[in-house]
């Protein structure tokens, strides 16, 4: 407690003495003056005052209360969806109308069909398990021991793996059907050995669970695309095959070691010992015997993850490939619109350098108003879906002119084009010229500069608007763009200055 609300506690109990003592003195002289009339009559309007002060003493002592005690700190809490399932559909809306923006018909076709085949993944809810390793770990025997074992076998047997194959089985305990694909393994050598890795890869970044199989200690390049795949959400079984190899106290320290290494990507419980294909061995009388696949520890634990987390397997796997889908999609529209924004640009200025060559203006206010043409402003937010008026798109250019100018900018385009042009044209034309390709050369720049600013929703950025001139101003000054520059501006500028005059 703070001193000064000591303090005030300690005064309002003597005030609060000293108001009882005063009530008390004043409650005894009414009630002799009333009982010398009646003592019914004295009875009762004292006890109606006493009653009215208890009342009041129990509302002044609520809210001293209230205003004594501690304040307690508010939280701001942030609302989370509760559904994943809901989150996912709501995502998946969303990048398919975005998809929609997208004016190439087979990018936007492509980008469709992948967006319908989440949609039906996500109605038929099947569990999507993926198996993934090399194609030394016995990721095929396994698949086939799992099919052998689990119960109500759909799928049929599978051989050597070089495209993805996928089966159908049931568990006991799931209640739902389990599609289970064998991918090819990764690691292998040549260009063919790479492209394989490169589907596996993509198939196990699409699974609701991962069995991630491996034949011993996990080499340095393994470990790498399990954490990889760990990294974006992608939930894993670790899965130590031909554990017949090993003996007992061999086949813990292995174990010990994977879940030491990995305590950081997996939970001990989700690496597990397996023999998938045991090797047969010789008894005494000479019988060669072949052992039984032994791979309950992995049905075991591959039915109690899918019955405690499949529901949220299933839309966090959802939620992640419609996600990518809005990443990609995202990208395209960028390209697209950089594409658009970049004619709107390139014909704004050699407007711009039209208009200035031929009307006899001061050259730094003549330069500052053309370079940040406002209706280029609003022709680029329309590109980039943000509609803006006239007015906006002044105020904008307004504020890039004058940073134009405080950087050096406009001084630094002149001599460029002074030194550039003057053996290129005549001394009749070279002001001019002068004028007409600076012009154009600035408002490429602030052309550019606004591309960024729509870009980025709106925003200059944490290094503000000056960053971002002298981005692009170094980007648009590198000796390869301005010979073409300057041959175009010759071309567009100069010759026709020339053929004027001549």
């Amino acid at each position: 407690m703070t001193r000064s609300r000591l303090l005030l506690i300690i005064l309002a109990l003597l005030i609060g003495l000293g108001f009882a003592l005063w009530l008390v003195t004043s409650l005894t002289q009414l009630y002799t003056q009333l009982a010398a009339v009646s003592a019914t009559l004295a009875n009762l309007v004292v006890g109606s005052v006493v009653a009215l002060l208890v009342g009041l003493l129990v509302a002044l002592g609520y809210y001293a209360y209230l205003f004594l005690r501690p304040a307690k700190t508010v939280r701001s809490h942030v609302k989370v969806p509760l559904d994943r399932t809901e989150a996912a559909e709501v995502n998946l809306q969303a990048v398919q109308q975005q998809v929609e923006q997208i004016q190439d018909e087979v990018t936007r076709q492509a980008l469709i069909d992948r967006s319908r085949e989440i949609a039906q993944n996500m109605a038929r809810g099947e569990f999507r398990v993926v198996v993934f390793g090399t194609g030394s770990a016995g990721k095929t025997s396994l698949i086939n021991a799992i099919l052998g074992l689990g119960v109500g076998d759909i799928g049929a047997a599978m051989g050597t793996t070089t495209q993805e194959k996928t089966a159908r089985f049931l568990l006991r305990g799931v209640d739902r059907e389990i599609w289970i694909t064998d991918t090819p393994g990764i690691l292998e050598a040549g260009i063919a050995g790479t492209a394989r890795e490169q589907q596996a890869r993509q198939l196990a970044a699409s699974a609701d669970l991962l069995l991630f199989v491996i034949d011993g200690d996990l080499r340095r390049s393994e470990y790498d695309p399990l954490r990889s795949l760990s990294s974006i959400g992608k939930r894993s079984i670790l899965v130590l095959n031909k554990a017949d190899l090993y003996s007992d106290a061999d086949l813990q320290a292995i174990l010990q070691q994977l879940r030491d290494r990995l305590r950081s990507v997996l939970s001990p419980a989700d690496i597990v010992a397996v023999a998938a294909s045991p090797q047969p061995f010789t008894l005494p009388n000479g019988e060669r015997v072949q052992p039984q696949p032994d791979i309950l520890p992995l049905l075991r634990r591959l039915s109690a993850v899918l019955r405690e987390e499949g529901e949220d397997l299933i839309a966090d796997n959802i939620l992640l490939q419609s996600q990518q889908l809005g990443d990609e999609a995202r990208q395209i529209l960028d390209q697209q619109r950089l594409r658009q924004a970049e004619k709107v640009v390139e014909r704004f200025q050699w407007i711009s350098a039209g208009v200035v060559s031929v009307t006899p203006l001061p050259m730094v206010d003549l330069l500052a108003a053309a370079a940040v043409n406002a209706q280029m402003v609003v022709e680029l937010g329309r590109v980039y879906g943000c509609e803006m008026n006239l007015d906006q798109g002044k105020e904008l250019a307004r504020s890039l002119a004058k940073t134009l100018i405080s950087l050096g900018v406009v001084r630094g385009t002149v001599e460029i084009f002074s030194l550039a042009l003057q053996t290129n044209a005549g001394t009749f034309v070279i002001g001019r010229a002068i004028q007409g390709a600076t012009a154009a050369y600035l408002t490429r720049i602030a052309g550019k500069s606004f591309i960024e600013y729509f870009r980025r929703n709106q925003t200059w950025g944490d290094g503000g608007i000056s960053e971002v001139v002298q981005e692009q101003f170094q980007l648009n000054r590198r000796d390869e763009f301005m010979k073409g520059f300057v041959k175009e501006a010759i071309a567009r500028v100069v010759e026709p200055l020339q053929n004027k005059e001549g």
